[in-house]
């Protein structure tokens, strides 16, 4: 294990634990969707967005210069948080730390499966993973980076509404 695999491992679940939704509707995937592309197109990033709540896709836009690819990529990065109920740069991290890989040691099919930085549980308070937010496009690091931003800044204009 690298000496800074801990650390890196302790601020994604960090992430996890701090990340979590009051509630999730298909208006907040919306509204969540639409932050996410906000926040590509200010950098630049061409990516593909993906909401999901249990197996119904309830937003999706695939940005100027993406492919089909960037949507095979979201499927693969979304089944790998769906399974192990953690982002899927959480999950390859993990199998990092312990010196392997997810496609040597999960024995899931890669085709199906990428545990790629990109896909975000959407987890509710007393409710526990009910979706998934992935950004396809960009290095692994960066697609995660941006989730991250985009739910919290999603989270903190919820909290601002409900105060008001």
């Amino acid at each position: 294990m690298s000496a800074g695999a801990p650390d890196r491992l302790a601020e994604l679940a960090d992430q996890e634990r701090i990340l979590v939704l009051p509630r999730f509707t298909h208006d907040d995937a919306w509204r969540l969707g639409c932050l996410l592309v906000e926040l590509a197109r200010e950098r630049q990033a061409a990516v593909t967005v993906s909401v999901r709540r249990g197996g119904q896709r309830l937003f999706h836009c695939a940005l100027e210069g993406t492919t089909a690819d960037n949507d095979a990529w979201l499927e693969r990065k979304a089944r790998v948080v769906e399974r192990y109920a953690a982002s899927s740069l959480l999950v390859g991290e993990r199998f990092r730390a312990r010196g392997t890989t997810f496609e040597e040691s999960s024995r899931l099919d890669p085709g199906l499966f990428a545990a790629h930085g990109g896909a975000f549980p959407l987890r509710v308070t007393g409710v526990g993973v009910v979706g998934v937010a992935g950004v396809s496009g960009l290095p692994q690091a960066e697609d995660h980076a941006l989730v991250v931003t985009g739910l919290t800044r999603f989270l903190e204009d919820l909290r601002t509404s409900w105060a008001t």
